[in-house]
């Protein structure tokens, strides 16, 4: 009963930590083949409270600012005064200033990019989660990979189902389970299951059913 209690108690951190997104995979359901690496998976910024925007205006160098966002998710552009930028791309923040500015200049050219990264923070952590011996979220680094991370972890617990691992993708606005063997990593040195990680991803490791 209490092991039960245990595995359950893991599926619902696991759910609640992807993103937010719910469980978007159905419990015992794996996507087909390797999950798709960064390239495939790249997802438009949206821009969040505490990021610190550039905002450029051809031509117009006292229209150009580096504000940051307040936590009313708004900046200040000179003229224009108030924009509403948290929730929205960098492009549709450009967007609006070019269209408010368009009544005072003609034509105005305006580029908004992000320059300090605050609200992503969450977002670009890796979690793994189960039966290891901490549970931990590392930031992400180029190249890291699932062993990395498992062995950030202090590795498996002797209760631990190396290979009913899962890795946990957000794809296209779903949250997509590919499988990993651990025991076929850890044991007989098989890496084709060790996946390079990207940010968000999360390791979950089940136990065993006794």
């Amino acid at each position: 009963m209490e092991l039960m209690k245990r595995n359950f108690g893991l599926s619902v951190v696991a759910c609640g930590l992807l993103l937010a997104g719910g469980c978007a995979t159905q419990p015992g359901a794996v996507a087909e083949g390797p999950p798709p690496s960064g390239s495939e998976v790249v997802e438009k910024y949206l821009v969040g409270v505490d990021d610190t925007l550039s905002v450029s205006v051809w031509r117009n160098p006292e229209l150009s600012v580096d504000p940051v966002v307040r936590p009313d998710g708004m900046i200040t552009v000179p003229v224009v005064g108030d924009v509403l930028a948290a929730g929205k791309t960098p492009e549709e923040v450009a967007a609006e200033i070019r269209e408010r500015l368009s009544q005072y200049i003609r034509n105005p050219q305006v580029t908004v990019s992000v320059t300090r990264l605050v609200s992503n923070a969450y977002l670009t952590r890796v979690r793994v989660t189960g039966a290891v011996v901490q549970p931990v979220s590392s930031p992400h680094r180029p190249g890291m990979t699932v062993l990395d991370a498992v062995l950030e972890a202090g590795g498996l617990t002797e209760f631990a189902a190396p290979d009913n691992a899962r890795l946990y993708r957000k794809v296209n606005g779903k949250i997509n389970a590919y499988p990993v063997y651990l025991k076929q990593i850890l044991q007989k040195g098989d890496l084709t299951t060790n996946y390079e990680l990207l940010p968000g991803d999360i390791i979950s490791i089940p136990e065993r059913s006794f």
